[in-house]
């Protein structure tokens, strides 16, 4: 961070935290009468009870509701443009995000294409997208159900083009959720190896947030309190799913982790994860940024050697005098949740795929190079990749 830093600050998203905070959708004033509700694919909206809760609490507030169910755990464009086309043709004037990242990720992109023309990737910035100006969005309705990508708190999106193997983040002014409403007690129900991978998705967006060349007084803030909650709790929610007090602290931590991205940014650990994930969507978001974490943060070991220290302190509540006790307190954690040494060939990645990804990060998200505290080279790209595949 610069020592004397120019920042703004704008988030206009409503929150609402707290256990049973769910209700205030059957109370809360909204600008529409007919809503999208954007689920996943898989079913557990349906098996937990959320979609019913949710269907039932919006129809209190006398607003009608239809259902898009089609969405993958790293949503695809495809799906975006034919939700937006339901969303169109059946008068929808607010779209609900419920679920995880993918389903509030897509809410906000089906948000967009319900009033903007032509193609998503007409509006992408990056790869081969056009990056034309969006004229407007629906009202989104944030509701995540997991602790993880923290976008009830911030603007973007991330969407693949499944048709180009680009899997880019985007996002503007209109795509910030209206209201987001975080009810830790609907994320009692996340497996311990799936709220491990979100978890560090938290992780790394306040750690990178935190290590970035444009942080600020503001996210720097937001980071390390993030950080500590998560070092502390998240181990605790792995392994005792129901302890609602270990999954408030770290939906907490995940909305913060969001509020990060929207004063900071995400730098090149995220350009490389998309880039693995946009080649093989079935590799879990938070299981390829962790088994690429401890190379990916060793690079920069000695060019923010402060910061690094800063948070191995918030972490361990232990003085720190070198920037591997960062390195080493994230290794500790990665064994309390049982997910160090991940296997990215357990998900079919080939190692003598690493060229074209590290090809495709510079391609599709290049922009994030930029926030690095210092530039990657080619090279040391490539070394992260061999040295986490396993």
């Amino acid at each position: 961070m610069n020592a004397n830093p120019i920042f703004s600050l704008h988030v206009p998203t409503r929150l609402l935290f707290g256990c049973g905070e769910i209700k205030r959708l059957a109370t809360e004033s909204f600008a529409g009468k007919k809503a999208m509700i954007v689920i996943t694919s898989g079913g557990s909206m349906r098996k937990y009870g959320y979609l019913d809760k949710v269907i039932e609490l919006l129809k209190e507030n006398d607003i009608a509701s239809i259902v898009y169910d089609k969405v993958l755990p790293n949503p695809i464009k495809s799906h975006v443009m034919e939700g937006a086309a339901i969303c169109r043709e059946l008068g929808c004037d607010m779209v609900v995000g419920l679920g995880g990242g993918s389903s509030i990720d897509s809410a906000k992109a089906i948000a967009i294409m319900a009033c903007n023309d032509g193609d998503y990737w007409n509006y992408v910035q990056g790869g081969s997208g056009k990056g034309h100006p969006v004229k407007g969005a629906l009202p989104i309705i944030a509701i995540p159900t997991t602790s993880g990508t923290g976008t009830e708190a911030d603007p973007w999106t991330v969407i693949t083009n499944e048709e180009k193997q680009e899997k880019i983040g985007f996002g503007c002014a209109y795509t910030f959720p209206t209201l987001s409403i975080i009810d830790p007690e609907l994320m009692v129900s996340i497996p311990p190896a799936l709220t491990a991978y979100q978890g560090f998705d938290a992780f790394f967006h306040s750690v990178e947030g935190f290590i970035a060349n444009c942080a600020t007084p503001i996210s720097d803030m937001y980071a390390l309190e993030s950080i500590r909650l998560l070092y502390k709790y998240l181990p605790i929610a792995v392994h005792d799913g129901k302890n609602l007090k270990a999954r408030a602290k770290i939906a907490w931590a995940s909305t913060l982790a969001g509020l990060v991205e929207s004063t900071s940014s995400c730098t090149s650990e995220h350009s490389l994860e998309h880039a693995m994930s946009a080649y093989y969507p079935q590799l879990p978001h938070g299981a390829g940024l962790i088994a690429i974490s401890e190379a990916y943060f060793e690079s920069f070991r000695n060019d923010c050697m402060k910061r690094y220290m800063k948070m191995a302190e918030i972490m361990t509540q232990q003085k720190s005098n070198r920037p591997s006790d960062f390195i080493e307190a994230l290794v500790r954690m990665q064994k309390e949740c049982d997910v160090y040494g991940l296997r990215l060939s357990d998900w079919g990645l080939k190692e003598e795929d690493l060229p074209k990804m590290a090809q495709n990060a510079r391609d599709t998200m290049g922009g994030l190079f930029r926030f690095d505290p210092r530039p990657l080279l080619e090279e040391e790209v490539m070394d992260i990749f061999r040295k986490s595949f396993k």
